[in-house]
Formats: C-alpha cells, structure tokens, sequence
C-alpha cells in the first residue's frame, strides 16, 4: 500500500529528529515549504545523513539527484512519492 504524501511528510519529519536530534526547530515548524539549509539548518553533512536515513527508512535510493535538487521539505517527499 503506498503511504499518502501527508504519511511521507509525518515520517519525513521523524527521520529528519532522529538523525538531527540537535536542531533547532520544532516538528510544529515544519512545513513542506521549509527551506533545507535556511529554514531547518541543515549542513551539508546533515543532508548526507538524513538523505541516507531517508533512503534506509523508505527503501529508496537517492541515485539520480544531487544535493542541489532538493530546497524544501516538498521536494524531498516529491521525489519520495516518485521513487515507492
């Protein structure tokens, strides 16, 4: 069964906590319109740890794409919902 872009988004924001329990930004403040870097804070070696927490979690793989395709929460799950 495929999980609904508001399931990829809920999961999402539990890798994203568990993998940068540092972060200063509640789960409240998260929207898909969040900004990787300047909204959430993530370093580029934050985005390689979630991207893998993200691929071992959905079972994906992140093999077509950059870090720069990705701005906002929204585009990650977009391309979450394209790859399961």
């Amino acid at each position: 069964m495929a999980m609904s872009r508001s399931e990829i988004f809920e999961k999402l924001n539990e890798v994203i906590n568990m993998v940068m329990p540092t972060l200063d930004v509640a789960e409240t403040q998260i929207t898909e319109d969040s900004n990787l870097v300047n909204d959430i804070g993530l370093s580029s070696v934050g985005i390689l740890y979630v991207v893998i927490a993200i691929e071992e979690f959905f079972g994906i793989r992140f093999d077509d794409v950059g870090f720069a395709d990705f701005e906002t929460i929204g585009d990650v799950i977009d391309y979450i919902e394209k790859k399961i």
